[in-house]
């Protein structure tokens, strides 16, 4: 630290609430000299540094770039309001951790987008560090402004505020971004030429145009060679693909502090409203061999006491057993803690936690979704309440005695049955405690935790077309669904809790909106609007009085079921999954049919042609 210069003066770092958010020099953090490379990549998570820091995403990447010997990839976080208000007080311009060089002097300025309620963090990134807002106002001197992760599955809300959208898993194509950028050309030729390789989405080269009844008319290049559609790019083999087992260890402790083991990616179950299960197909898996030699490297590389496997369904992994059999016995050898999140609860699982070294035996989580098996198959969740009562029964006679189930409130086609069942299923799981577990051996009373979050209906899901509740729909929903709770027979094993109302609408409008929207969420910036994502932060009429006062209609963004032939805003983007397969799964909703999961039969989905994965498998063998 000493040999290291720092932006910000000791005097100011003191005045924060948490300094090393600013300061840099983590373990295993890469510096270069500015001199000896051809680029310098600044990549920015817009929220906090403990929040950034726990994303996988921002690890791989800043690995793989830095990785070339041409690149010098440093982070950057959205300044905490107190940090904020210092910097504009004392014009220090926002910097860069790893040479705490302003971050206006790098060639790139890339955020990871993971939420929809960080979009107005944006802004305060772009305005800290002295950039133009808008991409139609940066000149040659200016960074390109680069976005990607799944919020640019709809990228058109912040559309101005890009000049590029990496479309894809990010493994793939940065080198030959790169090697383009290296060739010195003008910006707007730059951007025009990027625009022609797969996977980038260049936002101003497209003409928009509105029916008179406010709905996207089209979405047309301007120029010669630039793609009708972007494609999603993806890794295809993720054991030849980079995994960083060196990864920056953080000061201070991060939302997720442990070393993160990546087993594979996309989901085999089509979960209706899962918009992670189709953008992220078809299903990879890393090999065993792959994966141990990953771990051993990342816990001698960290430090790390706690090794926590990583995928949307690490029950589908086909070697689980194998894997998890050798992780035990290094992990028991080193005294590493292992976490096992997105595990079905079955037999199986419950007997590898067992296993599994300091195992607290206090909660287990169900994601059930819906309350009612109508509601299930409706959202093809691919879970029965036997399954749930089961995997409770085996869970509460291993020495469980917490459950936590979540839900979803405004499902299309919900009825007043199917909120009822929520705290039904809920008081059947208490009574399966009571059965099962003697009085002699309990610790007290089982403590049922029920949450329901408010359902927003995502780009690329099957519920694209449904509209979303109002407010008080949601709210009068959650009320009925408690009042139910109370009305249990084992209510006082029950606790309820449900999701904020306001940032679910504000969320439904941003990810199911248009380039119009840009403007509003500058309005949203300039009245104050920062750390949405923060409840505390969170303000839902400033939201709607910044749409009142730049004229949009926000409530045909979400209020309203999609004709089935509509052109969405997202409809640029060709993530793999075709529209036909996705309005197919809408109307099997409508009908309560259940479609199978893709190990067991391929769904023709439209991802076969990428020609990796589970789509080259013979179904029901290995991935």
């Amino acid at each position: 630290m000493e040999d290291r210069k720092l932006a910000l003066p000791h005097r100011l770092l003191m005045q924060a609430e948490k300094p090393a958010r600013y300061t840099g020099g983590e373990l295993n953090s890469v510096m270069k000299k500015a001199d000896q490379v051809k680029i310098r990549f600044c990549f920015c998570f817009p929220d906090v540094y403990e929040i950034g820091m726990s994303h996988l995403g921002l690890q791989i990447l800043y690995g793989l770039m830095n990785s070339y010997e041409d690149v010098w990839c440093e982070r950057v976080f959205s300044p905490w309001s107190d940090m904020d208000a210092l910097m504009r007080r004392e014009g220090i311009p926002l910097f860069a951790l790893e040479s705490q060089d302003p971050v206006r002097d790098f060639d790139f300025l890339g955020f990871t987008l993971q939420y929809e309620m960080c979009y107005v963090n944006i802004l305060q990134v772009l305005e800290l560090s002295g950039i133009p807002l808008y991409a139609r106002e940066r000149g040659e001197d200016d960074p390109i402004v680069i976005g990607g992760g799944p919020c640019i599955y709809n990228a058109e809300p912040i559309a101005g505020f890009f000049d590029i959208f990496y479309i894809g898993e990010g493994e793939t194509n940065y080198r030959e971004l790169f090697n383009l950028y290296e060739q010195g050309l003008p910006r707007e030729e730059f951007l025009l030429r990027a625009a022609r390789l797969e996977g980038i989405y260049v936002p101003s080269l497209y003409e928009v145009e509105y029916n008179d009844d406010g709905s996207l008319k089209s979405m047309t290049p301007k120029c010669e060679g630039v793609p009708a559609r972007v494609r999603k790019t993806l890794v295809k083999d993720l054991d030849a693909s980079y995994y960083p087992t060196a990864p920056v260890v953080p000061f201070l402790q991060a939302a997720q502090d442990r070393a993160v083991l990546e087993v594979m990616r996309g989901c085999i179950r089509g979960c209706r409203f899962c918009q992670a299960g189709q953008i992220y197909k078809p299903v990879r898996t890393r090999n065993v061999d792959t994966l141990i030699r990953h771990a051993q490297e990342l816990l001698s590389n960290t430090g790390y006491e706690e090794l926590s496997l990583s995928s949307l369904s690490t029950s589908d992994h086909p070697q689980l057993k194998e894997l998890l059999e050798r992780l035990i016995e290094i992990c028991n050898e080193r005294k590493i803690n292992i976490s096992l999140p997105s595990l079905r609860i079955d037999a199986f699982s419950l007997d590898v936690m067992n296993k599994v070294q300091d195992v607290k035996k206090n909660s287990l989580t169900f994601a059930p979704e819906a309350g009612s098996q109508r509601m299930r198959d409706v959202i093809n969740k691919g879970i029965t309440r036997e399954d749930i009562l089961s995997g409770s029964e085996m869970a509460f006679r291993g020495g469980w005695d917490k459950v936590k189930l979540y839900f979803m409130l405004g499902l299309p086609g919900e009825k007043e049955e199917d909120i009822a069942a929520i705290a039904e299923l809920c008081n059947e799981v208490a009574a399966v405690y009571y059965d099962t577990v003697p009085k002699s051996e309990r610790r007290g009373r089982v403590t049922i935790t029920a949450s329901s979050s408010f359902f927003v209906p995502k780009p690329f899901t099957a519920f694209q077309w449904a509209p979303m509740n109002t407010m008080e729909e949601f709210l009068s929903k959650a009320a009925f669904c408690k009042k139910n709770v109370r009305e249990q027979l084992n209510q006082k094993s029950i606790v309820y809790h449900y999701h904020e109302a306001g940032t679910t609408i504000i969320e439904g409008i941003l990810a199911r909106g248009d380039r119009r929207l840009s403007a509003v969420i500058e309005e949203v910036y300039r009245n104050g609007g920062l750390f949405d994502a923060w409840t505390e932060n969170f303000s839902y009429e400033r939201w709607m009085e910044a749409c009142s006062t730049c004229g949009v209609e926000w409530e045909s963004y979400v209020f309203r079921e999609r004709r089935e032939d509509e052109l969405f805003p997202w409809d640029i983007i060709d993530a793999g999954v075709s529209k036909a397969y996705l309005l197919r799964e809408w109307k099997n909703s409508k009908e309560g049919v259940v479609t199978q999961n893709c190990r067991d039969k391929c769904v023709g989905c439209g991802c076969a042609s990428y020609n990796c994965g589970i789509c080259i498998q013979p179904r029901g063998g290995a991935l």
